[in-house]
């Protein structure tokens, strides 16, 4: 872990919607290798804030520093460092896991740019982007169902496709909205064990 360094700094953060303010003038910093948690009740604007922390929705005012780049001003280089997963992760059904997960690598190298080795060689970026996905499937206990459609899946295993496609590209942090929400209790027992193990090498950041 690294010493002496935030990796994700927040200052005078607003969101407004018309009259409403939904997040008023929030500050933090956040130092890497820990697990955070935004805890409060509905409408307290954790999930407005993880999303502009993502770069999903902008800020009305204030900053957000990933890794020392401006989520608004280096989104891409700000966004390499995050890995995310929604409230309701946006799987689609009727694929496989093997090929969400291969048609979710292949977005992030197309639209963000990750710097895999060999990238600039086709098939060395295409070996090495294989291997970041049979690592996320094992991180996340996939590898048994990565023929099955995700339709057919039970929620506990959708919510596990999420996390892997949080994790494909190795990023410091991983961000994770209500992960557990909707959940039998042997599946939230399941989930938090799997961001235990995460936290081992990535800093995470949940709400509940």
């Amino acid at each position: 872990m690294q010493e002496d360094k935030t990796l994700i700094e927040v200052t005078g953060l607003v969101k407004k919607y018309g009259n409403h303010v939904a997040v008023d003038h929030l500050s933090f910093r956040l130092e890497p290798g820990k697990i955070y948690g935004f805890l409060g009740p509905n409408g307290a604007g954790k999930s407005t804030t993880m999303n502009m922390m993502t770069g999903y929705i902008g800020p009305t005012e204030g900053t957000i520093l990933i890794n020392g780049h401006d989520i608004v001003k280096e989104p891409a280089e700000a966004k390499r460092c995050i890995g995310y997963l929604p409230e309701l992760p946006p799987l689609y059904t009727d694929m496989t896991v093997w090929e969400y997960l291969d048609f979710a690598a292949g977005i992030a190298v197309n639209a963000l740019g990750y710097h895999y080795p060999g990238y600039d060689e086709a098939l060395k970026a295409q070996i090495d982007k294989l291997l970041h996905i049979l690592n996320a499937m094992k991180m996340t206990g996939l590898v048994d169902v990565a023929k099955r459609l995700i339709k057919n899946l039970s929620k506990g295993y959708r919510q596990r496709v999420g996390f892997a496609q949080a994790v494909l590209g190795m990023p410091e942090i991983i961000i994770l909205d209500e992960p557990t929400v909707g959940l039998d209790p042997i599946q939230i027992i399941e989930i938090r064990s799997l961001i235990k193990e995460l936290a081992k090498e990535h800093t995470v950041i949940l709400s509940s």
